[in-house]
């Protein structure tokens, strides 16, 4: 009987520990990484269909979605003087950035009524190590001005 017991009481140890130690943060908040980047934005003529002038994002949104599988964003964040933005505190894993930029062509919703359709733009990015800083691609909105 007592060899029996020993045996089970290995196994439900083991078992118990394997799952503590399988446990593992998804992406998300409550980490030591930080994701950086900056919005560009193309101001686009509509009378010539063609860009007319370049500068940094300010003020523009950016949203980002914790493991890049969702379709709803879990923060956002307002772009400085310069266009930049920085989520700090995150795990590793993926992320998805977003920002939106205006519908020049009313082709997305297929209205020709440009003073209104928004068109979200994405970029993955990627927290391999704790304790990093990884810069997001840069993202390209155009705007109708």
């Amino acid at each position: 009987m007592k060899l029996l017991r020993f045996p089970a009481l290995v196994f439900v140890v083991l078992m118990l520990s394997g799952s503590v130690w399988s446990c593992k943060k998804d992406a998300g908040e409550g980490g030591t990484s930080t994701i950086s980047g900056k919005v560009l934005v193309y101001k686009y003529d509509i009378a010539y269909l063609q860009p007319e002038d370049t500068f940094s994002g300010v003020g523009e949104n950016v949203y980002i979605i914790y493991g890049g599988n969702k379709s709803t964003y879990d923060n956002k964040y307002s772009t400085t003087y310069d266009g930049t933005f920085e989520f700090k505190y995150l795990q590793k894993g993926d992320y998805k950035l977003f920002a939106y930029m205006d519908d020049t062509t009313g082709a997305y919703n297929g209205t020709l009524d440009l003073s209104k359709p928004k068109i979200p733009v994405f970029v993955d990015v990627h927290i391999g190590d704790n304790g990093t800083t990884v810069t997001s691609p840069v993202i390209h909105i155009l705007k109708n001005h």
